[in-house]
């Protein structure tokens, strides 16, 4: 919440982080948007293509239409990977209480597949044993799911880093506790000083930790990168 000559008006932190050609987690960059809306989210990707951001081999986000919009616009030449958190907890969002345990128990079969095509025959064959009871989830589940899958076409050993945003949702958890202790900031250059010093200081702490990929197995995603793009983020 951000205090706007009279009012009082609601503003987004846009963010993003990587795993670069190191294999290490750093923050990319940070900027206030009016919203997280298509405009706002363009702006963002184009000012970090400017600073030297090259197309990423896979962008991963949730599935929010003007952020996916921007991401094809910026990114033309990445795989977008749908995170697999958000699109299970969307999945089970669309069924009572009573029935989540047998739609939990099929997103977990799909999910739990060690190759791609034996994911994507899964899918069918799980949308196909819920067609009758839950039509809504089984078409879902053919008409959304493999955009949940495409981390496997990456290196096996990488999946459990590149399958989902939760080491993002942990940076944005403590934003978010240390913003509710402000209540109302002055301005937006108030916000940035504030979470622009932790997302700093998560970067620097992130830069002398344990490499999230190591050295030798980022080499194996490299490697699907296409020529035409340069060696920066996965």
């Amino acid at each position: 919440k951000v205090r706007e000559g009279s009012r009082v008006v609601s503003k987004a932190m846009l963010i993003a982080t990587s795993i670069n050609s190191n294999g290490q987690r750093e923050v990319v960059g940070f900027q206030m948007g009016s919203a997280e809306s298509y405009e706002s989210w363009l702006e963002f990707f184009r000012s970090l293509v400017a600073r030297g951001l090259g197309n990423p081999l896979l962008v991963i986000s949730d599935a929010h239409e003007g952020l996916k919009k921007a991401i094809a616009a910026v990114f033309s030449g990445s795989s977008w990977q749908r995170c697999k958190v958000h699109f299970m907890r969307n999945v089970l969002s669309q069924v009572g209480k009573t029935q989540q345990p047998v739609v939990s128990a099929a997103l977990k079969q799909i999910f739990m597949q060690t190759d791609l095509a034996s994911a994507e025959a899964t899918v069918n064959l799980m949308a196909g044993r819920l067609e009758a009871q839950l039509p809504k989830v089984a078409a879902k589940l053919r008409n959304e799911c493999t955009e949940a899958l495409n981390f496997m076409a990456f290196p096996h050993e990488h999946w459990r880093q590149i399958n989902s945003t939760n080491g993002l949702e942990r940076v944005n958890r403590e934003l978010k506790r240390r913003a509710n202790v402000v209540g109302i900031f002055p301005n937006d250059d108030a916000v940035l000083r504030l979470l622009g010093s932790i997302l700093i200081e998560q970067n620097d702490e992130w830069a002398v930790s344990r490499n999230l990929i190591s050295q030798e197995s980022i080499k194996k995603a490299l490697a699907l990168r296409p020529d035409s793009l340069p060696a920066k983020e996965e």
